[in-house]
């Protein structure tokens, strides 16, 4: 099976390479996606591999990694990515003795190779991205594979049950998988996981710690040229598609409320230039946050739009909002984490395409914690309505710490599970 799925693979590889030069994806980590780790390598002992496949995903293992440092004091991490933006973030969340690596492709001959050097006592996955034979190689080491926070969203769950036949084996090579829901556990077993391998334990986004960011707020503010009369409207993680829409909202806001001010942070930093064409044929100017060298009122006047093109910054960016939209989520993209402006204590707006955070999208939309917003009359509408009705904002922020008190606690339910099954298995 893994040698037609190896084949598959390297044709899929070769026909998607045009795209790939196209879209800038090769960077100076990307040897290390072919089984080239860095010669200075040296992983003493058998050290724990967590793999989080971007920044949503590395940010969600922040805290446990933090737990697990506790567990096993002693203990080297080895921490894999795939992309870029989540590599620099990982490198962030890294002690001095963790290594921070690009996870191979997924071919046998290259994942071994990668497996033998670094020797881990235990491989954990979060979320989904599930790698046949990655899995298989781990399995065939006795090296146990735990997924985290898992989930598996509608257009997986269809591609699963369609290739159920090859993917069975795998999945069940999986020590354990905690799940972020019922829904998820329900969907691992149709695909044919074993009961007893699937554990419902939440989803360790609840359990972000964003204190930290809240230190340098004055700063930024006076970096960004934010005044204190200023009210800051900050549209984070957006896509191709939504930033029209929010301009176009803006430009009618600034008409009744000039004091506004706006950030764009597009989900991919490399589109800032395009991002800047957009804003200027809209009438407005452009200024991107990493090129501000002069304070105060770097950013100029309301007919500035900040461009947030870097990263690892868009948390503090949301801890001096006063309102946030969430974005990929007026275009079908499914979505992106709408829980962190929200531990802040901002009022979240987003689209209705959030099937990628389904569960967490309707608990802040049942509870009153958050706006629902269409298109740009609707985004114009509820930005006017918290802007024109501030004593209703620490209404939203109580909903919604109400709402993540509750659903805390996967972390450590994890951790847990994850010291069991080391335990069992004998690997640490």
């Amino acid at each position: 099976m893994f040698i037609f799925y190896n084949l598959i693979y390297i044709l899929a590889a070769v026909a998607y390479l045009p795209v790939f030069l196209w879209r800038g994806k090769f960077h100076r980590g990307f040897t290390q996606r072919l089984g080239f780790l860095p010669k200075d390598l040296e992983l003493k002992g058998r050290p724990v591999w967590i793999h989080a496949v971007s920044v949503g995903e590395v940010m969600a293992v922040r805290t446990l990694l933090e737990e697990l440092r506790k567990t096993y004091p002693g203990k080297r991490f080895v921490i894999s990515t795939v992309t870029p933006t989540g590599n620099k973030i990982a490198r962030n969340i890294a002690a001095n003795r963790d290594t921070v690596i690009y996870l191979p492709l997924d071919l046998s001959f290259i994942v071994r190779g990668v497996i033998e050097k670094i020797n881990p006592s235990v491989f954990i996955l979060a979320e989904t991205e599930l790698w046949p034979n990655l899995v298989s190689c781990l399995y065939e080491k006795r090296i146990p594979v735990i997924v985290v926070n898992a989930r598996i969203s509608d257009a997986s769950f269809k591609k699963y049950m369609a290739f159920r036949f090859l993917f069975k084996n795998m999945l069940n090579e999986i020590e354990v998988f905690c799940v972020q829901s019922v829904r998820d556990a329900e969907r691992l077993i149709r695909m044919g996981v074993r009961k007893d391998k699937v554990r419902v334990t939440g989803n360790m986004k609840f359990d972000l710690k964003v204190s930290l960011v809240l230190k340098n707020a004055a700063d930024l503010k006076l970096k960004l040229g934010i005044s204190p009369g200023d009210k800051f409207f900050v549209c984070g993680s957006t896509h191709p598609g939504e930033e029209g829409i929010i301009l176009a909202a803006y430009k009618k806001l600034l008409a009744v409320s000039p004091a506004l001010r706006l950030l764009i942070a597009p989900r991919h930093p490399e589109r800032s230039a395009e991002l800047e064409k957009l804003i200027r044929s809209a009438g407005f100017e452009a200024t991107r946050t990493s090129k501000i060298t002069v304070r105060p009122n770097a950013s100029g006047d309301a007919k500035t739009v900040l461009i947030l093109d870097s990263v690892g910054e868009l948390l503090s960016i949301y801890s001096i909002a006063d309102i946030v939209f969430v974005g990929g989520s007026l275009v079908k993209k499914g979505g992106h984490n709408i829980l962190e402006p929200a531990m802040l204590g901002q009022p979240v707006l987003f689209g209705p395409y959030m099937f990628n955070f389904r569960d967490i999208a309707q608990l802040f939309l049942e509870r009153g914690a958050a706006l629902l917003v269409k298109d740009t009359e609707q985004l114009y509408s509820g930005v006017k309505y918290l802007l024109d009705n501030p004593y209703t904002i620490p209404s939203f922020a109580q909903k919604a710490k109400e709402l993540l008190a509750v659903n805390q606690g996967a972390t450590g339910k994890n951790a847990a599970i994850i010291k069991e099954i080391c335990q069992n298995t004998y690997t640490i």
